[in-house]
């Protein structure tokens, strides 16, 4: 038997086959029976101007007349139709003469009608004449069959031939054995314009990439814990930022702000511009971490309309983060209703901000039931929140027994809250093992209230290497009690640029520690820059460190800002520092303002600073209120120190002469 599937054929046909292999790919992720989109129609001739009516007759006439390639091209034409009774005959005309196209659809028409055995020797008949799609097709009805050898060579055979789903399959079958090999196959039907190919291939660089560049990607949601040493959990829900999930965190991994396209993206904008829904929420992921909104927008909603779940619920994140709250709720909304979990946690979110706690309770619980753990966790927030303590217990060990790290650390909070240190422990520890910052930080407040600071120190420091910023201020501040000034500047450092007030006042200290002695003001000389050490002051300062006020005040009066000190002296005084308010005494008092002055000290003295006791009664004996310059000289005598009671003493003893002479 000689096959014939090699002779020439019209332009036309030409035309139409390029037509098909674009679509092919598609069909085969698309179909249902990915054999039965295997159809080979190198024998079928079809002009861009014909309709298939008119093609079908024409190839109707020749076939009747016994043209070999119109039997063959009917054949295939009636099988993609789902017309197995009028394909057959035509099929098994043509096979018998020879053509190897018509004995590849044959296969796929037996194959259909379940007589799966038949329909392979029919392929291996085809393949073996030099037919790509029948070696595609045997090939994978070997890997069906558990026998991966024969799978890999004739998925091989197609392959090599350039058959794109030849080399997908090969490349699918290489990856299932983590050969490496399955990259050249992924790329060579991504280059003939296969879209699962390309998001595939685009997957492997990027995770090529990502374990090179930053090592496992972690995609759990951090919830810190308030920097104020209690042990409290935020009462933010979880949930995961724009892109949450496997697919969308790794799309982010790739995509740094202001970087150069990737290849990795490159496929993924390949996949995603033949309309692979998973490739365009990824290229969405990507340009969203790039910094390209409006893209990532677009590519987001081309996903979501095509039903992905994930991208509705990144692109209801888009439109949250640029105000439009009622736009992100009906996509969350979509996908939610579509399973999506993340989604589910949004509306939660949405309607508990709002104060309606039923509804955003009903979500939490849909978040749940769709497997996202964070629902639980949320729903204890939620019932923490409403001081529904037994519940909020109930949610958070739920979720922390289902290995929810923020859980485990708020459940172990709301334990030591009810005085079961022991019981809080264990929590804590599970929590801190499973990467969690906020419960290696509780548990450095746990044994430093035991005194056992030791232990305290290593929580800390493994909290402040992961960023923690109270944490990284305890380091420092055991490191200053050590005397180890560079660890101690090199944490406060760290804390201070997270936003710690303290740390930033503690840094300053320390630098100015380090300052030389500006020796007395010269009249005329130049003001000076503001030096570091007073630019922390000042960003400690603006957070309302009371202490770090009044040293910025003292350092702008050296300057002779007099304003500036003023401004900072009052602004400590009302928030009740009584340094401040005797300082600002001191201002008035030598700007004339002594009545003003007066108040200030009275403050300052009445909240315990000797200082200003010992200036009231001065001024007193001044006016000549003896009685009372002596009422303050005792306040300053009980307030100190020791130089202020002393002067104190004496002048309460030259006032009790004056009034007893």
């Amino acid at each position: 038997m000689v096959f014939m599937g090699d002779r020439a054929t019209l332009l036309e046909t030409g035309r139409f086959v390029q037509r098909h292999a674009r679509n092919a790919a598609d069909e085969i992720i698309e179909a249902v029976g990915a054999v039965d989109a295997a159809v080979d129609t190198t024998a079928e001739t079809d002009a861009d101007t014909e309709n298939e009516t008119e093609t079908e007759a024409r190839h109707r006439r020749a076939a009747e007349r016994g043209d070999l390639a119109s039997m063959s091209a009917l054949g295939a034409l009636l099988l993609r139709r789902g017309d197995l009774d009028g394909a057959e005959p035509y099929l098994r005309g043509a096979t018998a003469e020879g053509d190897r196209a018509a004995a590849n659809n044959l296969g796929v028409l037996l194959h259909q009608r379940g007589y799966a055995e038949e329909a392979a020797g029919w392929w291996r008949v085809a393949a073996v004449a030099g037919s790509a799609p029948a070696a595609h097709a045997l090939g994978r009805h070997h890997r069906e069959r558990g026998d991966e050898p024969a799978a890999e060579y004739w998925l091989r055979q197609a392959a090599e031939q350039g058959h794109a789903l030849g080399a997908y399959a090969l490349a699918d079958l290489l990856e299932h054995r983590s050969d490496v090999g399955a990259e050249r196959w992924l790329r060579a039907a991504a280059e003939q314009g296969h879209r699962e190919a390309a998001y595939r291939l685009a997957l492997a660089l990027e995770r090529r990439a990502t374990e090179t560049t930053r090592g496992p990607h972690d995609t759990g949601t951090r919830l810190r814990v308030p920097g104020t040493g209690a042990l409290v959990p935020t009462g933010a829900p979880a949930t995961a930022p724009a892109a949450a999930g496997t697919d969308a965190a790794a799309g982010r991994a790739v995509g740094e702000p202001g970087s150069e396209p990737t290849e990795a993206e490159q496929w993924f904008r390949q996949a995603a511009a033949r309309g692979h829904r998973r490739a365009a929420l990824h290229l969405g992921a990507i340009l969203e971490q790039r910094g390209e909104l409006k893209e990532a927008g677009r590519w987001y909603l081309s996903s979501a309309k095509e039903g992905e779940a994930k991208a509705a619920c990144a692109l209801g994140f888009l439109l949250r983060d640029a105000g439009d709250e009622e736009s992100a709720a009906v996509w969350w909304l979509r996908a939610a209703q579509d399973g999506d979990g993340n989604a589910a946690n949004a509306l939660g979110a949405l309607h508990a901000a709002r104060g309606e706690q039923q509804t955003a309770e009903r979500w939490y619980r849909a978040a749940m039931d769709a497997g996202d753990v964070n629902g639980a966790y949320n729903l204890g927030l939620l019932c923490a929140a409403q001081d529904r303590i037994p519940q909020a217990e109930q949610w958070y060990r739920r979720a922390a027994y289902a290995g929810h790290r923020e859980a485990a650390n708020a459940l172990a909070v709301l334990l030591l809250q009810a005085g079961d240190a022991n019981g809080a422990e264990p929590w804590f520890s599970k929590a801190a093992e499973a990467g969690s910052v906020d419960a290696a930080f509780n548990l450095g407040i746990l044994h430093a209230g035991r005194d056992d600071d030791r232990t305290a120190l290593v929580w800390y420091e493994r909290a402040a290497a992961a960023g923690h910023t109270e944490a990284a201020l305890q380091v420092g501040i055991a490191a200053l009690r050590d005397g180890d000034e560079r660890t101690a500047e090199r944490h406060l450092r760290c804390a201070a640029g997270g936003g710690s007030a303290e740390a930033a006042f503690r840094l300053a200290s320390v630098l100015d520690a380090r300052r030389p002695d500006p020796g007395p003001a010269v009249l005329g000389a130049p003001r000076e820059e503001k030096s570091e050490c007073e630019e922390w002051y000042e960003r400690a300062a603006q957070q309302g460190h009371r202490r770090a006020q009044v040293r910025v005040g003292m350092l702008a009066a050296g300057r002779g800002d007099l304003a500036e000190a003023d401004r900072w002296y009052r602004e400590a005084a009302e928030a009740g520092s009584r340094n401040g308010a005797f300082n600002l005494g001191l201002l008035l008092a030598r700007e004339g303002s002594e009545r003003e002055a007066a108040l200030w000290w009275t403050r300052a003295a009445r909240a315990g600073h000797g200082r200003a006791a010992l200036r009231l009664a001065l001024l007193a004996a001044r006016r000549g209120e003896l009685t009372e310059g002596r009422r303050w000289c005792a306040r300053a005598v009980e307030l100190g120190p020791a130089e202020v009671a002393e002067r104190a003493a004496r002048l309460s003893e030259a006032l009790h002469q004056e009034l007893t002479a």
